[in-house]
């Protein structure tokens, strides 16, 4: 098998673009962009969801045993 080197990248590289060209190339890349855009927006939403919820929550009453 061996390593991969420098030349070994830059054939497979040269294949797919042979294969699926640039311009569906640049079109994969800004879908894959806008994807991992919405998801981390989707996150730091859902983070400021739940910090808002817990501010929002009352703070439980201490209950003593009493005998």
């Amino acid at each position: 098998m061996g390593e991969i080197s420098i030349t070994k990248l830059l054939v497979v590289a040269a294949l797919i673009v042979l294969v699926f060209g640039t311009k569906k190339l640049r079109t994969l890349g800004g879908d894959l962009g806008s994807a991992i855009k919405g998801f981390k927006k989707a996150m730091n939403d859902d983070e400021t969801s739940v910090k808002k919820n817990a501010d929002d929550d009352v703070p439980a009453e201490k209950l003593s045993h009493k005998e």
